[in-house]
């Protein structure tokens, strides 16, 4: 408890979801199972992407870098945080099809620089995280030293027309939002609360079908917190999910063994994603059935 509220609540209510979620199992007609993502015209070994992180050098020199060099050995997608031009460019140079997301600065013209740069720079996609204009406690944020405000539709609406790469927006967790996006033509979103950033949230899965219903596969939907097993990633497929993102369970392996850690973390995860899917007849990441999901007493 700090000022009143309930530090990591959110995480706390995400986590009691996902493990009160349940698993039918369907043996008859199975078969080994192919994991590959087909996304943005490209193909991929696995849905696990690396989550889109930032100041991983406090954790390991150059920690981006062996991230994305982590997830190209693991034939694997690799998401881009806050972090300098030279540090994208290290990214994307290891290997990685890289997704870069922006935050919401107040200068607008900073978020155009940079994504004339990751396209440059020759990222994957690019996208804005638009759950992060405000402080608790303090008006609007502010991030190593530059103001964020919140990004407006119309803003939005300029922002995918000015870029040939797939948009995707970061934070959404509302099918009110969802629908924003739809209309301004985003080719992506990652369902997410930011590990918490308002106490109580929807955690992502309980909102992800309802999303999913929503967009009809129009885009592709990637999901994060909170996953840390091949089995939550199988849950989050089954419910609507494109892809998942990763990034708490990668940081030790991190610091121990570099991108080889990473890689590691990715390919065993991805194992385990595979012997779910073996164990109930999903035969591919396009045969997702979300009918082998039970819902079970969820309590935290």
């Amino acid at each position: 408890m700090a000022n009143g509220r309930r530090t990591g609540v959110s995480d706390v209510i995400t986590k009691a979801y996902l493990d009160s979620l349940l698993l039918e199992v369907r043996h008859l007609d199975a078969c080994l199972p192919d994991t590959t993502l087909e996304i943005y015209g490209k193909t991929f070994k696995t849905p696990i992407t690396t989550a889109a992180l930032s100041h991983m050098s406090k954790n390991c020199a150059d920690g981006m870098v062996k991230m994305a060099k982590g997830a190209h050995l693991a034939g694997a997608i690799a998401f881009s945080g806050l972090g300098a031009k030279e540090e994208l460019e290290g990214m994307i140079a290891a290997g990685a099809s890289v997704i870069k997301i922006i935050k919401p600065y107040k200068d607008r013209d900073s978020i155009y620089d940079k994504i004339r740069h990751a396209e440059k720079a020759g990222a994957f996609a690019v996208g804005i995280d638009i759950d992060h204009a405000f402080s608790r406690g303090r008006g609007y944020d502010e991030i190593e030293g530059m103001e964020m405000r919140p990004l407006q539709l119309h803003e939005l609406c300029d922002m995918v027309k000015a870029t040939k790469l797939p948009f995707i927006i970061k934070g959404v967790l509302s099918i009110r939002d969802a629908e924003k996006c739809l209309e301004a033509g985003v080719q992506g979103m990652v369902i997410s609360h930011h590990n918490g950033r308002l106490d109580y949230s929807v955690p992502p899965l309980m909102i992800l079908p309802e999303i999913q219903k929503r967009t009809m596969g129009r885009i592709p939907l990637f999901v994060d917190c909170g996953l840390e097993s091949g089995i939550d990633v199988f849950k989050a497929l089954l419910l609507g999910a494109t892809a998942c993102s990763i990034g708490r369970p990668l940081i030790p392996r991190l610091k121990e063994q570099g991108e080889e850690g990473v890689r590691d973390v990715i390919l065993e995860m991805t194992k385990d994603l595979e012997y779910a899917m073996a164990m109930t007849s999903t035969k591919s990441l396009k045969d997702m059935d979300s009918s082998v999901v039970h819902f079970g007493n969820f309590t935290w």
